[in-house]
């Protein structure tokens, strides 16, 4: 389903064109902006519900000789793995603790050796919005990193193409969700609500079976969340 196709799915299945509203301040919204934010809103709610692949995003980077923080990508959400690269190319995977044990185990700056452990330290400095990991040991060399993590992928309302991952493969759970966004917004009648939260749900069940099932029954690490798939 592509974004035209969803839009006009939506404005037939409410029955309503979303015309452009002036609020009380005088400023419009136009058709577009509100069907845009019911869309973003029903990609957010299932972007949180179901772990697709797809949600997955990974980049390579540096970290320093006695620096033992490393900036998150911008588009940061939570960590999938981290990794340093070891000289000889082999990947040490980091283990994942809190920012009170790095700094137990490892309480000063020269306690340096290749990176064992990460924490989410807080805010960068020169971006407030943005996060940053704190490491430990702190860095004895210069060594490459590469970072798997979770994200929110562009929206269908703003890609070049009009398509995405969810558009193209689980329309249903998108346009359900958005739907339910819709009925919410026009303060719909509540047996409608109730009745396209109910599709929305039987759609994001079939869509947990594939990214939280089918898609990690040969998964490595056994501490992810799997569903069981019959």
């Amino acid at each position: 389903m592509t974004y035209t196709e969803l839009v006009a799915a939506i404005q037939s299945y409410t029955e309503n064109q979303f015309p452009a509203t002036t609020l009380a301040n005088n400023t419009t919204v136009s058709s577009t902006t509100q069907i845009n934010l019911l869309i973003t809103q029903a990609e957010q709610r299932i972007y949180n519900s179901v772990q697709f692949p797809s949600i997955r995003n990974n980049v390579t980077g540096t970290i320093t000789a006695n620096n033992k923080y490393l900036a998150c990508p911008n588009d940061f959400l939570a960590t999938y793995s981290l990794a340093v690269i070891a000289a000889n190319g082999a990947y040490e995977y980091l283990l994942n603790k809190d920012v009170n044990f790095i700094r137990q185990a490892y309480p000063q700056p020269t306690d340096t050796a290749i990176p064992k452990y990460y924490a989410l330290f807080g805010s960068q400095t020169t971006a407030p919005n943005e996060l940053t990991f704190i490491l430990g040991p702190t860095p004895d060399a210069t060594y490459s990193v590469e970072l798997h993590y979770y994200y929110y992928p562009e929206s269908i309302t703003t890609v070049a193409s009009g398509q995405t991952w969810l558009g193209d493969n689980f329309d249903t759970v998108l346009l359900y969700g958005s739907l339910v966004e819709a009925y919410t917004y026009m303060k719909g009648e509540v047996d409608l609500v109730t009745l396209y939260n109910t599709k929305y749900n039987e759609a994001l069940a079939l869509a947990k079976r594939l990214g939280d099932g089918m898609e990690r029954q040969d998964a490595y690490r056994s501490g992810q969340y799997r569903q069981a798939v019959t």
